[in-house]
């Protein structure tokens, strides 16, 4: 017997915070009847419904991709352009772990599993999120203090856990940055540099917790080990 939410996290339907929601207000049933209280406990042959559509119990499958520019980080494009969905061949119902822009490339999560997710995606796991930014223009360490110190984006306070400038080119009058955050919220890196008077001409996502790029070309991808969904398992606090 397992918790209502967990099965439905598990499913890859959603993640067990939103599964949880789901059940307090009364989109989900089982064995045809409205559940709402959370904690109830099911067996692997109840039938389970959430909002209708009844879940069904697949193979958990892990991916490690390293997302190409002009690739959309979303499991369907209305205007018909290639997603990350398209880059792996499986025929589970995975989904990206977050997101990165159109024109972000690096490291992406992609998986069935809405528990695992979920525990990459909540800030209060505090994982790291390791990006290298091409910026127009050589920053300043004012500037630097200053996304040190924190800013503000979309009405919230976000400070990196680490900010440092890496290289410097004066010919073509850039440089990269290393900015390691812990949220994700949309568009986090290039409104942060926005913030301090900085445009991101390219940006590129290193790493994710203990997950690099390793040897992966640009739009290869492969399967997590079990010893590695095990470890972001143990992420979870």
């Amino acid at each position: 017997m397992e918790r209502l939410q967990k099965v439905i996290a598990a499913s890859g339907v959603t993640s067990r915070r939103k599964a949880e929601e789901l059940i307090v207000n009364g989109k989900v049933r089982v064995n045809g009847i409205i559940i709402k209280e959370l904690g109830t406990k099911v067996s692997s042959s109840d039938e389970i419904e959430v909002n209708g559509v009844l879940i069904s119990k697949e193979e958990k499958e892990y991916y490690l991709l390293n997302k190409p520019r002009g690739v959309v980080t979303t499991t369907s494009d209305d205007k018909n352009r290639r997603t990350v969905i398209d880059l792996i061949d499986t025929d589970a119902r995975i989904y990206p772990v977050g997101r990165l822009d159109y024109d972000t490339t690096g490291v992406l999560i992609l998986t069935n599993d809405g528990e695992f997710a979920n525990i990459l995606m909540h800030p209060k796991n505090k994982v790291e999120k390791v990006y290298m930014a091409k910026l127009e223009g050589i920053i300043t360490g004012e500037a630097i203090n200053k996304l040190k110190d924190g800013v503000v984006i979309d009405g919230v306070k976000v400070i990196p856990s680490r900010v440092k400038l890496r290289k410097v080119d004066p010919s073509s009058n850039t440089c990269i940055v290393q900015i390691i955050i812990h949220e994700g919220k949309n568009h986090q890196v290039k409104k942060m540099f926005s913030e301090v008077g900085y445009s991101v001409e390219k940006l590129k996502r290193e790493r994710v917790a203990f997950f690099t790029l390793d040897k992966l070309k640009s739009g290869e991808y492969r399967k997590l080990t079990t010893k590695e969904v095990a470890k972001v398992y143990s992420l979870a606090k």
